[in-house]
């Protein structure tokens, strides 16, 4: 760097401010710099020059599992959404680095935090972890977690508004006559228990005291696990004339559950997923589902979390849920 700042007739920290692209140097000397360290070959240390600064121009998105540790990475739903959220991280000229954290679950997020990795941290839902998300946001302001959004929460948060979806899928529902409908899914994690609300709501506002026939029925988000859940179910003394499935995957394999069974959709049981995952309107039949615009949730991500970097206060955004109608509700055969 004095070999430059020699040549150029200039200090060495006018070198790295130009180097750097700093506004200080006039464009026309940052020109010049720059053209005569690509002719003698000067590299950035960009390792060096990050300690110095105090930035790793790497931003961390971590995925809490404590609730479904045999999930995988390539659920459709993380693919889609870990897709976006590259996309935007690399735009912005940062990378990432990406971890999955199984349990046991303790002090995972003190101990990312504490090895000073990622200039930031993007958590992908709060499975189990609603507390320690809440310890680390007193101390920890570069932090933006996807999920449902909790009662007096310090954290940042975004997500659908998971209740109004909810809702708009059971409504649904019952607008085409269907009275018996099961909740699949695990409202032990945040966003499911919001569905879950809004499952109760619809029912509780649909003449007839329908509120006293919500049934819950367990299911994991894995395949096997949703697909023995609904099996499980069939095999009992509950009947059911529709399901709201908490996710699409869990929806898929409840319809292949019923189909094994010779139960019939949507003709003998109308199902309805959230998400709208890329397959789901390549299944047969087609999945009626809450979409999720995971685009506009990986930019409002990044974009809130890179502005907590900046040290600005942000708040907690929601994002519409729409409910995307095909086959498996059996609208289209009411319309024929």
């Amino acid at each position: 760097m004095a070999d430059i700042a020699k040549l150029a007739g200039v200090s060495a920290s006018t070198v790295s401010r130009a180097l750097a692209g700093s506004p200080l140097v006039a464009k026309s000397q940052r020109d010049e710099i720059v053209r005569l360290a690509t002719e003698h070959g000067y590299v950035v240390n960009a390792m060096a020059r990050n300690l110095r600064l105090q930035r790793t121009d790497i931003i961390s998105v971590v995925i809490p599992l404590g609730h479904a540790a045999r999930q995988p990475l390539t659920d459709p739903f993380f693919a889609e959404l870990l897709g976006h959220l590259a996309d935007e991280i690399t735009e912005r000229g940062y990378g990432v680095l990406l971890q999955k954290v199984l349990p046991p679950m303790d002090d995972w997020l003190p101990r990312l935090i504490g090895a000073h990795r990622s200039d930031g941290i993007i958590v992908l839902g709060q499975s189990t972890e609603h507390r320690a998300l809440e310890n680390a946001a007193s101390q920890y302001h570069p932090l933006v977690v996807w999920g449902g959004r909790e009662r007096d929460q310090a954290y940042c948060t975004v997500g659908t508004d998971n209740v109004s979806g909810a809702r708009l899928a059971v409504e649904h529902l019952l607008s085409l006559g269907r009275r018996r409908i099961i909740f699949l899914g695990d409202p032990s994690a945040p966003e499911i228990r919001l569905r879950h609300e809004g499952y109760q709501q619809a029912l509780e506002r649909a003449p007839g005291a329908l509120a006293s026939r919500s049934i819950a029925v367990p299911s994991n988000v894995t395949a096997d696990t949703a697909y023995d859940a609904m099996r499980a179910m069939i095999g009992s003394a509950t009947d059911c004339d529709a399901i709201f499935a908490s996710t699409d995957v869990i929806a898929i394999n409840a319809i292949r559950a019923l189909t094994a069974a010779g139960r019939r959709v949507p003709e003998d049981v109308a199902v309805v997923g959230y998400d709208d995952i890329p397959f789901a309107a390549h299944h047969s039949p087609a999945l009626t589902t809450v979409r999720q615009d995971l685009a506009l949730g990986a930019r409002t991500m990044v974009d809130l979390l890179f502005r907590r970097i900046a040290r600005e206060t942000t708040q907690s955004e929601s994002l519409p849920a729409t409910l995307v109608i095909r086959e498996s509700c059996g609208a289209v055969l009411t319309c024929q």
